[in-house]
């Protein structure tokens, strides 16, 4: 049975996996999984109108979906009655053809205590609200918003930042709501089937009155109020919804929908994609089913030929993220933890093996992910910030497997499934910024560096972290139980010089490789931009872990803390430095980032503190010396009888 249990609880959780990759059920008649998987053009790069509205939702509320109480008199058992579920794509398609109940949703997040005494507004939650409870504020929002723009972004005080937050996102609420057809249009289709008949009539007046001559006048006016309309929305709207228009012509000239219809001026023809979406979102606005699954079958087929890579790719994200790999793994990294930690208190076999299938499920899980991502977007695995937070946590899980394969204490287990669920965190609210997946600044645009230096030095990072976590794992197990006896040290001592060892062999080739890579980008091999410096540190420090140790300078204990603080000279290499906001690479800045990581050093350096204590205040070892003198003690101070002295 001990066997049994093990496999019992990784196939559960396999099938919970896999239960991912199905198709949602669908809520209503309207086929809502095949319009989330349409292709747009957003921020350089094609993906499904999904990935708009969660990368949306997800900056405007920090959640990709949400739920608002329906019925408050509702039992809780029964949460269909009494709340009310969104999807990100729902709300974005209520948002497009339905704002007058969009308005009423309560997504836009405020928690700056100073911005809600401004607006009047509770100041002890909950922090959403719609845009019906902000619009009195509006121009209060826009006045202190542009006034937040004008200053240093470094410089801003927490009020000034979340005003401007909260002015951003109002715009792109605005932008979302015109991108599928003007929000003030009740029936778009009759309105662009009235443009199509009024273009030849309204262009052949103006080219007359143009020249002087005897004109329609009620053609033209008609044709100046279809101009005037579209050409606002030509600014407004968000993603560009309408593909090219010859398969010949390059894959990246989309348009949104109001310059497409400007377009129509000289093409003398609706774009048929503006025809296909108005279809769509004037069935969905007047709840005709039918309809608009036949509109939104119409235009997959049209797009089938010419644009059949981008439908596919479309497909593909979609299912991405239907799918969320690394939410997945999160979830299955804290059972693991669980596991591991339950396994030093008792039934440690079956509790560890359970832990540890659990940890490699979700290995496979994350690395899964990482592979999709990198299909996706046709580049290596890390990119960006929130892909190196990823990453990292990627690299410390197979450490931790490799350890935990070796010593099977449950060490690299604890290790491993805590950093990478630490990590899937920072990546979390790293995503909140937008779009994950965006195309890269040209000046980094290169693949085979990317494959070099930045996997290798993130590697470094990985090993560094693990060396930490690995000694944090050895102080709290030493000063708070008996468990560190002589076996688990040698062992946690060995882990953690090993892994010193890894990372700076990674963190000085990656260095070196950057080095290369700038030399190439920028001219110059090194420039002592912050980020450097910051990889520089990385590897001084991990040489000075292996210099002390070497020359005996410090002992068990000793190589711990400074392993240690290896964990804050790393956080600040990878994240600080990007919110100095100079040098080249001052990208991926956050403004709540500056609090977690000073937290996350105050924590380092209280772990270190405990380091330092004495050894008669580590619970292992003021056992270990109890003991010691107890052996002491137990020496007889006279002869035993019959070695007597002569009298």
């Amino acid at each position: 049975m001990k066997k049994i249990v093990p496999w019992i609880v990784v196939g559960v959780f396999a099938l919970w996996v896999l239960g991912g990759l199905r198709p949602p059920a669908e809520k209503t008649a309207f086929d809502l999984t095949d319009f989330g998987r349409l292709p747009v053009l957003l921020n350089g790069r094609v993906q499904p109108i999904d990935s708009v509205a969660r990368n949306a939702l997800l900056q405007i509320r920090t959640r990709q979906a949400f739920a608002e109480v329906k019925n408050p008199d509702a039992p809780w058992w029964k949460p269909s009655e009494k709340y009310t579920r969104m999807s990100a794509l729902e709300w974005f398609l209520e948002l497009a053809a339905r704002p007058e109940q969009a308005d009423h949703r309560k997504v836009f997040r405020i928690d700056n205590p100073e911005l809600l005494s401004l607006l009047r507004l509770p100041v002890d939650g909950p922090f959403y609200f719609s845009l019906h409870d902000l619009a009195p504020h509006l121009a209060e929002i826009d006045k202190q918003g542009q006034r937040a723009a004008a200053i240093e972004p470094a410089t801003r005080t927490a009020f000034e930042k979340s005003v401007f937050r909260l002015q951003q996102n109002l715009i792109l609420y605005q932008r979302l709501k015109n991108t599928l057809r003007p929000e003030d249009s009740d029936d778009f289709s009759a309105e662009l089937a009235a443009f199509q008949r009024d273009l030849e009539p309204g262009l052949a007046a103006a080219a007359k009155s143009e020249a002087g001559q005897a004109h329609d006048e009620k053609a033209l006016n008609a044709l100046v109020a279809h101009v005037r309309r579209y050409n606002d929305l030509a600014q407004t709207a968000y993603p560009l919804i309408l593909p090219p228009p010859h398969p010949e012509m390059q894959r990246d000239a989309w348009s949104s929908l109001g310059a497409g219809l400007m377009d129509a001026l000289s093409t003398k023809q609706v774009p048929p994609a503006a025809l296909a979406y108005a279809a769509m979102v004037t069935a969905y606005r007047h709840d005709q089913p039918a309809q608009f699954n036949q509109a939104l079958d119409n235009y997959r087929q049209s797009l089938a030929g010419p644009l059949a890579t981008e439908v596919k790719k479309g497909r593909e994200e979609y299912l991405f993220n239907q799918w969320q790999p690394f939410y997945l793994s999160t979830t299955i990294y804290v059972l693991a933890f669980l596991f591991g930690c339950a396994s030093w208190f008792g039934w440690p076999r079956v509790l560890n093996r359970s832990g540890f299938y659990l940890l490699v499920l979700g290995l496979i899980v994350h690395t899964v992910g990482i592979a999709f991502r990198m299909a996706l977007e046709g580049r290596p695995p890390v990119t960006n910030l929130y892909s190196s937070a990823v990453f990292v946590g990627w690299g410390a899980v197979v450490l931790g497997v490799v350890l935990e394969r070796i010593y099977r204490d449950s060490v690299g287990l604890v290790m491993a499934s805590a950093i990478g669920f630490v990590t899937q965190i920072i990546a979390h609210n790293l995503s909140v910024g937008g779009d994950t997946m965006e195309m890269m600044r040209a000046v980094l645009d290169s693949n085979f560096w990317l494959s070099t230096h930045v996997i290798t030095v993130t590697l470094g990072y990985s090993a560094t972290f693990v060396a930490g976590f690995l000694a944090i794992v050895y102080i709290l197990r030493g000063v708070f139980s008996r468990g560190l006896n002589a076996e688990a040290r040698g062992a946690l001592s060995r882990m953690v010089y090993g892994t010193v060892c890894f990372a700076t062999l990674f963190s000085f080739v990656g260095t070196v490789l950057g080095g290369i890579w700038a030399d190439q980008s920028w001219g110059r091999f090194w420039g002592w931009d912050p980020k450097e410096n910051g990889a520089l540190i990385i590897v001084l420090w991990n040489a000075l872990i292996l210099h002390a140790r070497w020359g005996g300078l410090v002992k068990e204990r000793g190589l711990m803390n400074l392993a240690v603080f290896g964990n804050i000279v790393t956080s600040f290499s990878w994240f600080g430095v990007n919110m100095l906001g100079v040098g080249l690479h001052s990208y991926g800045f956050m403004d709540k980032a500056a609090f977690w990581l000073w937290s996350f050093i105050a924590t380092q350096l209280a772990l270190i503190g405990l380091g330092l204590l004495p050894p008669r205040y580590w619970a292992s070892l003021r056992n270990l010396k109890a003991a010691s003198d107890g052996k002491t003690g137990s020496q007889p101070k006279t002869a035993p009888a019959g070695l007597r002295s002569p009298a």
